[in-house]
């Protein structure tokens, strides 16, 4: 028996081990689907996480000025990423940080974060470009002030806010830029079509304002310079306790900033600006951000300080709290001249011929002799 015990014993482990076996074959979809159910149960447990806001730090820099930098969301990413552009400039990426924090109060209905970030990515997204000009041979730079000074008078006399207006100007703009060789003779039909479509207005020009949207990519919601100084003033305006959304800012000195906007609208050179960059410089904030924009905003600001100041106005079915909003005309093509005629006379003073040709070298003739 001692002798058969092993070899039976070993026989019946051999049974044992290949039963065991086949049981956990068979058992092995079930089991599987169990694990399957168990870890979507476990899955469904865990709450989700909102997603993660990133962004790219982006330099807006220009030769001899100082510009805020602005982020730009990207894809989510968990860690530093360093990318490096054909440029060979090396860009990175970084999570939740902000570069200059948000100057917006706490607000009930967004975050003042989010809001500050989606208005400096709006000046990166909706271009524009006085170059624009360039592509259109049969025009000339006052050709574009004449029509923005004719749609500033329409506004007034159909009582249209200041934000349409200047929604018109950048929708005009930016068209221009996307087109090439336009004559004069369509200037005033895109020009009131971009009126007619900042105002939401239907009218018997639906098939210029399909071209004019088609070429925009039906982007028409920038941060125009009026939005900007809103801000501005709100933000410089503001009490404790008050719902940010009443205007706080005074409406007369409101006007007056808004009538030296509407000048150097007129001037093709704003262009070189973003928007938010002409309403600080209008408003005199952070110099080193905006200083050449003042610099060349000033002979307007002269203009506007010898023309007499401009006054509320009363308008039927306007609340007297939203005057300042409608956009007003005064003869801004006269000012326009003014200011260009002082802008002549600057720079003649300091060319170097004015100045007794210090900077130019005399003729070999007019050098004194040597003793």
């Amino acid at each position: 028996m001692s002798d058969k015990a092993p070899a039976f014993l070993k026989k019946m482990s051999r049974r044992s081990t290949r039963h065991t076996l086949q049981e956990r074959n068979e058992n092995a979809p079930e089991q599987k689907k169990q694990q399957r159910k168990r870890k979507g149960e476990l899955t469904r447990r865990i709450p989700t996480t909102s997603k993660k806001q990133h962004y790219e730090i982006q330099n807006r820099c220009f030769d001899g000025d100082v510009s805020p930098s602005v982020l730009i969301e990207t894809p989510q990413k968990e860690v530093l990423e360093e990318t490096t552009n054909l440029s060979g400039f090396k860009r990175f990426r970084f999570k939740n940080l902000f570069v200059k924090p948000s100057p917006l109060p706490c607000l009930s209905w967004a975050n003042s974060d989010d809001v500050w970030i989606k208005m400096l990515n709006k000046e990166l997204k909706y271009v524009h470009d006085k170059s624009f000009i360039q592509q259109h041979p049969t025009l000339l730079p006052k050709m574009r002030g004449i029509l923005l000074d004719w749609l500033m008078e329409v506004s007034e006399v159909y009582n249209l806010h200041r934000e349409t207006f200047y929604l018109a100007q950048d929708i005009f703009d930016r068209f221009m830029l996307t087109q090439k060789d336009i004559g004069k003779e369509h200037l005033q039909l895109i020009g009131v079509t971009a009126l007619f479509i900042a105002s939401k207005i239907e009218e018997d020009i639906i098939a210029k304002e399909l071209v004019i949207l088609k070429a925009l990519n039906w982007s028409l919601c920038p941060e125009t310079i009026v939005s900007w100084l809103k801000l501005y003033s709100q933000v410089d305006s503001l009490k404790d306790e008050v719902n940010f959304l009443v205007p706080q800012f005074s409406q007369e000195t409101y006007i007056q900033v808004t009538q030296l906007l509407d000048l150097c609208i007129l001037d093709i050179e704003s262009l070189d600006y973003q928007y938010g960059v002409l309403a600080a410089a209008a408003f005199c904030l952070t110099w080193d951000s905006i200083s050449n924009c003042v610099r060349w905003m000033n002979p307007f600001a002269q203009t506007v300080r010898e023309w007499p100041r401009p006054q509320l106005k009363d308008f039927k079915k306007v609340p007297t709290e939203d005057r300042h909003n409608i956009q007003t005309h005064v003869d801004y093509l006269a000012m326009l001249s003014k200011t260009h005629e002082r802008k002549e006379d600057f720079l003649e003073r300091m060319s170097p011929v004015a100045v007794m040709g210090i900077l130019t070298p005399p003729k070999s003739t007019e050098k004194p002799a040597n003793d």
